[in-house]
């Protein structure tokens, strides 16, 4: 049997954030930098899926390619450790500065992949620049535009929609990376992940890298979209949406569901004693 019971797998998610706040800052870089490149690659492998078939969510089924690369190779996806190092810092075996350092360098690194993929597929889907009716372009301005005008016209209530949606979408990516660690076995673990990221991406719902993608892609081919459109009607608020709902909605409330409400930091490593594990592996 690869399947790893859920109070083993909340283990692991406590220690897999304490090892991302413990690497150095260029490996955070390179990881984030090499996560968010490969995610740009599914998130266009996607929108081809879509142009070819006409189906949007063939364009869902597809996307989690990525994502399984990323996990699978152990790069680094800020999304996903928004649900994890948060669990770390409160059972005390890393820190707040710590754990907000990873977010910055990982953060810069995908920035800088996705704008690298961002820069190289322009000039392929555009032919270099002399085809800019291309579909494929054009998809990624009307994207850009969405994304940001689309919000902005909408005023305040724009911002709630962003951030609610960005919730909802880290609600099931950081669910992707937890999953992934409910097997043992690399079968299972593709299989796992692949069903909540299928989930948000075919609803529609906002993800922070994605965006660091889809958006500055957008605007290189001429989206009708501002350095400051870009900040503040999406990236800003889609990354605190997907902190609520990767370190709320994954994290904590999946710690609660596995150790009661209240326990200490005491009480959680009492319970992972193996005494207690082998107590739960036998039952």
């Amino acid at each position: 049997m690869d399947f790893v019971k859920p109070k083993e797998v909340l283990k692991a998610m406590i220690e897999g954030g304490a090892a991302k706040a413990e690497m150095s800052a260029s490996q955070m870089l390179v990881r984030g930098f090499l996560g968010g490149a490969i995610l740009a690659f599914a998130t266009t492998l996607a929108f081809t899926a879509v142009a070819q078939t006409k189906i949007g969510m063939a364009g869902a089924v597809i996307f989690p390619v990525g994502f399984v690369m990323i996990v699978l190779l152990g790069l680094e996806l800020v999304t996903g450790s928004f649900a994890l190092i948060p669990l770390s810092v409160l059972q005390k075996k890393t820190t707040l500065g710590k754990m907000l350092k990873n977010y910055g360098w990982v953060i810069a690194g995908h920035l800088i992949g996705c704008f690298v993929y961002a820069v190289l597929y322009d000039l392929t889907t555009t032919k270099m620049g002399s085809d800019m009716a291309s579909p494929l372009a054009q998809t990624l301005i009307t994207a850009a535009e969405t994304k940001t005008i689309g919000y902005k016209h909408l005023g305040a209530d724009g911002i709630v929609l962003v951030v609610i949606k960005a919730i909802l979408c880290n609600w099931m990516v950081t669910l992707g990376v937890v999953m992934a660690m409910t097997s043992t076995s690399t079968l299972g673990k593709i299989v796992a992940m692949w069903l909540p990221i299928v989930t948000f991406f075919g609803q529609g719902f906002e993800h922070a890298v994605v965006n660091m993608f889809v958006i500055p892609a957008g605007m290189l081919l001429g989206a009708d979209v501002s350095f400051g459109d870009w900040l503040l009607w999406n990236q800003i608020p889609v990354l605190i949406g997907n902190f609520v709902g990767g370190a709320v909605f994954t994290g904590i409330l999946f710690y609660l569901s596995q150790k009661g409400i209240g326990l200490t930091a005491g009480t959680l490593s009492a319970l992972d004693s193996p005494k207690t594990l082998h107590a739960e592996r036998r039952a």
